[in-house]
């Protein structure tokens, strides 16, 4: 047998694999149950002649032979799937993009960019959605997201081993901010040291990023009064007057009233980028219009 005898069920599920990074993760997404997914995906392995995924403890890794068949995979489905919408009538969109953004990029970058390229070239349509940098990423490699918006901290590595490597292009490199009640004692200036952080109550995330919204050059063992994964939760919290938390710059035309933002000076600096990630190739016209509205916003926020 040779792939093109591969059921489109088998490549749906394969490509969800690839995209959730595991397979109960895929199974839960699908309804299926993991048996189900992980003969589908033997039945694939069997059309194909070859090993498409390496199992790990932490999840599934494409093989040389699995890149191809993601990649080739995604393109059959959005034929299949134009075609159905053909039949039942629904007219083709003209020219569409899928975005993929972390958490606080939603709050401002994003959709400023829509609306940018709404006005300017009002026949692409662009569809998006939030994502870990893990997710995101897959979801690339899956070929279910055709751009994504990554936020990096130092050192600032690849978004990810595989290969062939994603193109990435840096939009902007800026510190991080504290964000503090407006009627802080610090909120007196637009400046803080970053002696003066010490001894103060932070407002940090969960999870595994229990130490995000903490100030990570502090030479202490920082006081953290609340966690919260959610940005604007963060932000109220600081607003009520109930600690101190590091923003990132992106954030920043986005605050409440009752909270302000302060540079950090002295000590090293906490640098964090923003990248532009995709699959290497030539861009289709909808996804270079975005990049373009992308930048555009990118140069005319505050630095």
């Amino acid at each position: 047998m040779t792939l093109a005898d591969a059921s489109l069920t088998a490549l749906r599920v394969f490509r969800e694999v690839v995209e959730r990074g595991t397979l109960t993760a895929a199974a839960n997404a699908l309804g299926y149950s993991q048996s189900a997914v992980s003969r589908q995906i033997a039945a694939l392995e069997r059309t194909a002649g070859t090993r498409l995924l390496e199992r790990r403890q932490d999840g599934v890794r494409l093989t040389a032979a699995g890149r191809i068949v993601a990649r080739r995979a995604a393109t059959v489905i959005d034929q299949m799937d134009a075609g159905a919408r053909e039949l039942a009538g629904v007219p083709e969109v003209p020219g569409s993009v899928r975005l993929g953004w972390f958490a606080t990029a939603g709050a401002d970058l994003v959709p400023r960019a829509v609306a940018t390229l709404r006005v300017s070239h009002p026949a692409v349509v662009v569809t998006s959605r939030e994502g870990t940098t893990s997710a995101l990423v897959r979801a690339l490699r899956a070929g279910s997201l055709d751009l994504a918006l990554l936020s990096s901290a130092p050192p600032f590595r690849a978004p990810d081993t595989e290969t062939p490597a994603l193109h990435t292009e840096v939009l902007t490199e800026r510190s991080l901010r504290v964000a503090v009640p407006a009627t802080h004692p610090l909120a007196r200036d637009t400046y803080v040291d970053v002696a003066d952080l010490r001894g103060q109550r932070w407002i940090a995330g969960t999870g595994g990023e229990r130490t995000m919204g903490v100030w990570m050059g502090l030479d202490e063992r920082p006081e953290i009064a609340h966690s919260a994964q959610d940005w604007l939760a963060k932000l109220q919290l600081v607003g009520a007057g109930c600690g101190i938390t590091t923003i990132p710059a992106a954030l920043v035309p986005v605050v409440p009233p009752q909270v302000k933002v302060l540079r950090v000076r002295g000590g090293p600096g906490e640098q964090r980028r923003i990248l532009l990630a995709r699959l290497p190739g030539p861009q289709p016209e909808p996804v270079a219009r975005l990049t373009e509205a992308l930048r555009a916003i990118i140069l005319t926020s505050e630095p």
